[in-house]
């Protein structure tokens, strides 16, 4: 290397040698089996994820380093710090409106359902609440049918800058958009081999949801899914963390911001960076009466193995995103079904999270009525 070379290396924060005997000393301490492994400070962590995407540490230290934080558990420091590299390297821009709901759904997609959620923006656009959605093409664990996918079969755009994106946005005939990792971070979209090569779910697939690409002049308000009992209070203590004004949580289908439509399930919230809160909440209470949890996967589509996993059965990406996204254009046009249910329930609790209605019910139908009416589904495009 260079003298010119290394200096510049050490001005973006710290030369390679100084990056791998951080690395080296946080490896020492945090993989060291199940009862001698120690945690590690927010600013180590901050650190060490700084380097991994800068491409300053070995990949096999990189891996040993989400995989031991994985099995010693990660402490809500490490997180922290995790997410803060993750932050410092997005590309974030403010929309030119005052509010702003981030849809955060599961990165690694749907195996088990057609999904609706990313319809879910434009029927708040279409409720004049600007919303923005993203995620990426494909990653593990479950290597599903995102977002992407499906919007891309519907023919909105996904490879937009940040900016393109924002401006969508603050289009007053369209207000939501798709904004993709690998434009919004080029290097953490850039270790999906790494993240893939590991198999696991580790640290990066809790933190990369709240990257806050895109901001609202005023408030930016976050909604995301979950399955597993410990996630509210850590998505809540994140989103508070990077300044998201207000958080919903929904425990969902596969973990996404759809909740089951035939049993009475729970989301978690709070307002203004306070204390959540839980609160039950029953399909039947927004009229809503349906026999299946979700939107059922046709029984005609293609299945097929995933490379290197013959024993997982998956489904075909291609043809679950086309009927998912014909399933969504029908629903967003008034046709009635489990896709059009899905939009109403989802919608409508952001909406009351919102306090744009009084009430479930309320807001369930003004959804109603803006599917109805053909006002959702003239939001695509």
């Amino acid at each position: 290397m260079t003298h010119s070379a290394h200096h510049s290396a050490g001005q973006a924060g710290g030369a390679p040698d100084d990056a791998r005997w951080t690395m080296r000393s946080i490896l020492q301490r945090i993989a060291t089996g199940p009862t001698l492994s120690k945690d590690i400070s927010h600013d180590e962590a901050q650190l060490a994820m700084e380097a991994i995407l800068a491409e300053r540490v070995d990949p096999v230290q990189a891996g040993i380093f989400l995989i031991a934080l994985r099995m010693k558990r990660e402490t809500d420091d490490e997180l922290k710090g995790i997410l803060d590299a993750i932050r410092a390297t997005t590309h974030s821009v403010t929309a030119d409106v005052d509010e702003v709901v981030d849809i955060a759904d599961p990165y690694d997609g749907y195996n088990r359902c057609l999904p609706a959620a990313p319809f879910v923006p434009a029927v708040l656009a279409a409720c004049e609440v600007p919303a923005v959605t993203h995620g990426l093409d494909r990653v593990g664990p479950k290597f599903g049918v995102t977002h992407r996918h499906v919007l891309a079969a519907a023919g909105v755009p996904v490879d937009l800058a940040p900016e393109e994106a924002a401006a969508r946005l603050a289009d007053p005939g369209l207000g939501w958009t798709y904004l993709d990792q690998r434009a919004f971070n080029p290097a953490l979209h850039g270790l999906i081999h790494l993240r893939t090569t590991i198999v696991k779910r580790q640290a990066i697939t809790t933190t990369e949801v709240l990257a806050k690409p895109i901001l609202g002049r005023r408030r930016t308000h976050y909604v995301t899914g979950y399955v597993h009992k410990p996630y509210p209070r850590i998505y809540a203590l994140l989103a508070r963390h990077v300044g998201f004004d207000s958080a919903l949580l929904v425990r969902g289908v596969e973990g996404g911001i759809v909740p089951s439509l035939r049993q009475p399930g729970v989301c978690v919230g709070y307002q203004h960076r306070g204390e959540e809160q839980t609160y039950d909440i029953d399909p039947t209470a927004l009229g809503i009466e349906q026999v299946v949890r979700s939107v059922p996967l046709p029984d005609d589509l293609p299945q097929t193995t995933r490379p290197g996993d013959e024993i997982a059965v998956a489904v075909d990406v291609g043809a679950t995103a086309q009927a998912a996204a014909r399933a969504g254009l029908a629903a967003l046009g008034g046709a009635k079904g489990p896709t059009y249910d899905s939009l109403v329930f989802s919608a409508a609790l952001i909406l009351w999270h919102l306090g744009r209605s009084d009430s479930l019910r309320a807001a369930a139908e003004r959804v109603r009525a803006v599917l109805d009416s053909g006002a959702a589904a003239e939001r695509i495009r």
